[in-house]
């Protein structure tokens, strides 16, 4: 069986820690200047993958 890639453009958003994955909110990245500054601030604190789409990613992500 060969073994699978990681996926780049996963691994580049994504972080792998001990116990779960964290992970930055979307549409963060450019264009702040239009949002709100609350959706900018809200953007900046990471969160962590829910335990199903890590079950769902954990082939891609490792």
């Amino acid at each position: 069986m060969p073994k699978l890639k990681t996926h780049k453009g996963t691994a580049k958003v994504v972080s792998v820690r001990k116990n779960d994955v964290k992970v930055g909110h979307p549409g963060t990245r450019h264009n702040t200047g239009k949002k709100n500054a609350a959706s900018n601030r809200c953007g900046r604190a990471s969160s962590s993958m829910s335990k199903a789409d890590m079950n769902r990613l954990k082939n891609v992500i490792k």
